[in-house]
Parts: C-alpha cells; sequence; structure tokens
C-alpha cells in the first residue's frame, strides 16, 4: 500500500449515519459500515471516505464537532473506526476521515470555557477580555459599540446573518458577536491563535496514528477572514463585471500558511498521508494555489458538478480543471454526487422549464424546482452516461454512496423529519439536503430495505417504496442494473492501463455539438480508451474505425447496415482501439 496511489485513485464515500444499521436504532453505525464493507470492495474502488463521526450534538449532521478525538456514542468507539480501519486495509481499502477545522460546535469545551468566562456588556475595559481571554485563543468574536448591528453584512450559508450576539453575564445583549458561517450553532474558529493550529495539528496526529491515511477537509477554503472584516460585496462585483473575487470570508492568502504545516505533519508518516480539499472558489485558476506541490495533494473539482447537461458546457469544464490542476503538477479530482448535492439522476433529469437538465442544484434554491415533475427516467440515463465519462478522465474520481444503484434525490420528504438547517433557518424555502442523505436500500423488503434488522426502527429518515427495485440485492447479477454497471466500469478502469492517470487528447469530429469526444492514449504496452458520449438529440451515428466497444452506459450498442455503431442520445461508451488505428481519429 505504498506509491501515490490518490492521483489514479477511485474513492466511496460512506455518509455513517445513512450506510448501514447494525443494532437497529434507525440510524447508521460504524459496525454496520464493517458489515457491509465487502460491498465496496467488490465494486472496485480504491478507498473509502467517511463522512464525520465524531462527538456532536448533530445539529448539523456531525459537521458541529465537539470532541475531534471521540465518537459519537450514535457511531460507535474509537475502537470500533480502528477496527474498521483494520478491516478496510486487509481488504486493500486506505481510508479518509473527514476533518471540520472551520468551526467547532457550541458545545466544544473551547466555546463552553468562554462562555464561562463571562461576556461583559460593551465598554471600553471589557475589551482585553476578547482580545487575550479563550475568546481570542479559540473562536472569532467581534464588538460594537452599538451593540445593535452586527459587526458587518456577512451571511450564512444556511440562510440569515453570519453572526449571533452574545449574551452579557446579567442577560442583556453584549455588543459583542461571534461569527458562524454556517448555524449559529458552528461558531467559526480564530487560526491566527497559535493554540487554534497546534490543537489541529495534534488532532491529525491522532488519527494518523490509528491507520487513517487521509484526510478530506470540510469547507477548506474557509478558515482565513480578510482582516478587517469588510463588508462582503462580492455577489454584487459579479453581477456588475463578471468577475469573481474572493468574499472577504473565503479563499484568502492566509489559508495556505495552515496547508504547508498540515502537509508537514502528513510527510512525517510512512507512507505519507494525503489530504483533499472541499475549496468551493471559482474560476477553476483559484483551485491551483492550493494544490502545490507542499500543500493539498488533491482537492474537489467542482466545476464538474456544476456543469450542464450540454457537451461544449462539460468540455469547458473539463479542461479549466485540466488545466488548474496541471498548472502544479496535481490530478484533478472528479465527481458527480455528494452528500451536499441533488443525486445526478434527478440534477439531470428534464423538467418542463429545463428540458435539457437543471445541472448543478445549490442546496440553497428556494426556486421551488423541487416541485416539478421530472423525468427520471432519462435523468438515470445520464447520470449512468455521466459517470462512464468521469471514470474515463485523467485523475482519481469518487462515487457517493447509492450512486452506484442509481438512487434518485427524495425530494418529497415530510416537513416533520427534515434535519437540515438550511431547512430550518430559510423557514422551509430551501429543502437542503436531506433528500440525498437517506439511507441505502439493501434488500427489497423489510421496514428499512435491509438497512437496519428485521426488527429494527424507521431509519431516520424514510425510505421510499420505490427503492425495492434500486436495492442492492434487486440488482446484484442483472448486467443492465447500474450497479452491475459501476461494477464493470471500475474492473475495466483497473485492466485498462490507458484509464487513471495519463493524457486527454479530445477527437476532431464532425458529429456535431451535441457529441463529445476523447482518447486515453496507450500507455505501458496497452491499447488506447476512447470515450465519446452523446448528451442531447437524436442517436449518434460513430465514424468507422473508432474502436471496438468495452462498455455503453445503456447497451449493448447495435450498429447500423454498414457495421457503423450507434450511439443513442443520452449514452456514453468506451471503446478500445488498437495500435493500428491513429489516435485520435481525424474527423471523417
Amino acid at each position: 500500500m505504498t506509491g501515490e496511489w490518490w492521483r489514479h485513485a477511485v474513492i466511496y464515500q460512506i455518509y455513517p449515519r445513512s450506510f448501514s444499521d447494525s443494532n437497529g436504532d434507525g440510524i447508521g453505525d460504524v459496525a454496520g459500515i464493517r458489515q457491509r464493507l465487502a460491498h465496496v470492495a467488490e465494486l472496485g474502488v480504491d478507498a473509502v471516505w467517511l463522512s464525520p463521526f465524531y462527538r456532536s450534538p448533530m445539529h448539523d449532521a456531525g459537521y458541529d464537532v465537539a470532541d475531534y478525538r471521540a465518537i459519537d456514542p450514535v457511531f460507535g468507539s474509537v475502537a470500533d473506526v480502528e477496527a474498521l480501519v483494520a478491516d478496510a486495509h486487509g481488504m486493500g481499502l486506505r481510508v479518509l476521515i473527514d476533518i471540520v477545522p472551520n468551526h467547532t460546535s457550541n458545545e466544544h469545551v473551547w466555546f463552553q470555557e468562554a462562555l464561562a468566562s463571562g461576556v461583559p456588556t460593551m465598554a471600553h475595559e471589557a475589551r482585553t477580555q476578547f482580545t487575550s481571554g479563550p475568546w481570542s485563543r479559540y473562536h472569532l468574536v467581534r464588538g460594537e459599540k452599538s451593540g445593535t448591528a452586527a459587526p458587518n453584512n456577512w451571511k450564512s450559508n444556511f440562510g440569515g446573518p453570519a453572526w449571533t450576539q452574545l449574551d452579557a453575564t446579567d442577560g442583556s445583549p453584549s455588543g459583542w458577536w461571534y461569527l458562524h458561517l454556517f448555524d449559529p450553532t458552528q461558531p467559526d474558529l480564530n487560526w491566527q491563535s497559535a493554540e487554534v493550529r497546534s490543537e489541529f495539528e495534534d488532532i491529525l496526529r491522532f488519527w494518523f496514528d490509528r491507520g487513517v491515511d487521509g484526510f478530506r477537509i470540510d469547507v477548506a477554503h474557509g478558515l482565513v477572514k480578510e482582516p478587517g472584516y469588510p463588508d462582503d460585496h462580492s455577489a454584487a462585483a459579479i453581477a456588475v463585471s463578471g468577475d469573481n473575487p474572493p468574499a472577504p470570508q473565503y479563499d484568502q492568502p492566509g489559508v495556505h500558511d495552515i496547508y504547508r504545516a498540515w502537509r508537514r505533519v502528513a510527510d512525517e508518516y510512512d507512507p505519507p498521508r494525503v489530504f483533499v480539499g472541499e475549496v468551493w472558489v471559482q474560476p477553476a485558476s483559484r483551485l491551483t494555489p492550493y494544490l502545490r506541490p507542499d500543500e493539498l495533494h488533491t482537492s474537489f473539482n467542482f466545476d464538474h458538478v456544476r456543469a450542464p447537461w450540454w457537451a461544449p458546457g462539460l468540455r469547458e469544464a473539463i479542461e479549466v480543471s485540466l488545466a488548474s490542476a496541471d498548472a502544479v503538477g496535481a490530478p484533478t479530482t472528479w465527481v458527480l454526487e455528494n452528500h451536499d448535492v441533488w443525486r445526478a439522476p434527478t440534477r439531470y433529469a428534464p423538467i418542463a422549464s429545463d428540458p435539457d437538465g437543471s445541472g448543478f442544484t445549490s442546496l440553497l434554491d428556494t426556486s421551488g424546482v423541487h416541485t416539478a415533475p421530472r423525468d427520471l427516467i432519462t435523468g438515470l440515463r445520464r447520470a449512468r452516461a455521466a459517470m462512464l465519462v468521469m471514470l474515463a478522465l485523467p485523475g482519481s474520481a469518487y462515487l457517493y454512496q447509492g450512486q452506484e444503484l442509481g438512487l434518485f434525490e427524495v425530494l418529497h420528504l415530510p416537513d416533520e423529519v427534515r434535519q437540515d438547517p438550511a431547512f430550518r433557518l430559510t423557514g422551509g424555502a430551501a429543502i437542503g439536503r436531506d433528500g440525498c442523505r437517506v439511507p441505502l436500500p439493501w434488500s427489497r423488503d423489510g421496514q428499512t430495505y435491509g438497512f437496519g434488522p428485521a426488527d429494527s426502527a424507521a431509519s431516520w429518515l424514510p425510505q421510499p417504496s420505490e427503492w425495492a427495485a434500486l436495492s442492492v440485492q434487486a440488482q446484484l447479477g442483472h448486467s443492465d442494473s447500474t450497479l452491475e454497471l459501476t461494477r464493470s466500469a471500475l474492473t475495466l478502469r483497473r485492466a485498462q492501463s490507458a484509464l487513471g492517470e495519463g493524457e486527454l487528447v479530445w477527437d476532431d469530429h464532425d458529429l456535431g455539438r451535441t457529441v463529445l469526444s476523447f482518447v486515453r492514449p496507450a500507455r505501458e504496452g496497452g491499447e488506447a480508451v476512447r470515450c465519446v458520449i452523446a448528451m442531447e438529440g437524436s442517436a449518434v451515428t460513430l465514424p468507422g474505425q473508432w474502436g471496438t466497444v468495452l462498455l455503453a452506459s445503456d447497451g449493448p450498442l447495435v450498429t447500423d447496415a454498414d457495421g457503423h455503431l450507434i450511439l443513442p442520445a443520452d449514452t456514453s461508451a468506451w471503446l478500445s482501439i488498437p495500435p493500428s488505428l491513429p489516435t485520435p481519429i481525424p474527423a471523417v
């Protein structure tokens, strides 16, 4: 288990709360992951990434961490995680876990210690308590002499203001405000503090010493804020000029010093541990500094997630993503689904107001688009086609649990079961992310479709009855199922040396703007592989000598009277190209 595996790996994201429930309480846990880990290994992935399992009051599904060295009892114990890491390594899987460094829970000992120190009313003599005491050491607190207005106009990502005023010891408004870019129960940390920096380096070592192979870094671009905390006018600047200036609360230069220090910690180990950053920045060129050789190894490529169902748009997203990573010798990391965005079959499903598919859907979308009827049959065809394209691109790729089953977004959950703070803080205007976090169906039958034991409680979010036909049990062994397509694609990806790391060359063809085609040149004595996708309109007849079909997202493909392959709309295919044929094929 050595080498720079992260340059070409396929990594499977596990959302512990919704993967598998071992004890029947309706909530997934670490023991449940261990029970079902063979499913992940048999897919053919290289690693797993686990979303947070730390001790937490769960106001934001565990992203409000109260103790970074403890496991929440609902999930198990540190010993359970150590056993899971050992199981995974025994199956040839590496393990990444989440770290949440932008903020803590308000139940974290640091915030509680600060509260215990007292909050005086705003006065000149009280300032030292916030510039030298526990407030300044741990979290971001600002004072306003008026006591009536927040320090600036920053907004929470979940809706509403990003500042909450602290009550003074006597119960009156203190004039002191703490920052929370997310939920009010998630106060932002002060990364100017040497104590905060030292603590997190120790947290990294704590988990590295227990065999963890790396971390996914939550909100990796948000740790450092612009000095002086100016108002955020970035949205207005984009509207006026089209430029993308960084907002003052994100993507500040000082964040890179933090990751250089973290990289030194990761490099202390043999083999070195790795980092993948959640870095939501635009344009893609702003991602490049995070991937310099002494900072993060990889970062999620969100331009790919945002790309619409449109061939020129997808090609542009691929090109700019490759260019930004290539500039510093880093691999590009591709992703279509995760726990924060709608599942691909729903995103790509045509609706009357958007027949070509909506592409990326924000968790704070308040347009009511979730109420529109969708063509999920076409959406699933497109999601399968997009997955094959993703797995053919150079670099590494991430699959989100249930993506291998073709699960759709559960848009119509009852209001009373929704738990995403975005739903609560927008008064229900944004339905949030619960719909992509519904527990997995493992079997056709049972109250929870095999998510928990036969006599288990109902799952923490209800599963739709349509998921019985999408369960692992229902799809295993059926060659046309999304599960078997995924397994076949990952088997071929390992077998074809042209896939994974390497170059990409675009085909020059006359098939129109609805078709995207590229070649992965031959490596290590193997054959070249072509990936082609028809994204809109009607079926496309491929030119002769384009190769032999290895796999199609909606196959098998048929041929016309001349023996030319016909690629249906919303379908992709991988073709092997023997050495006797030129690559790429010139236009016909």
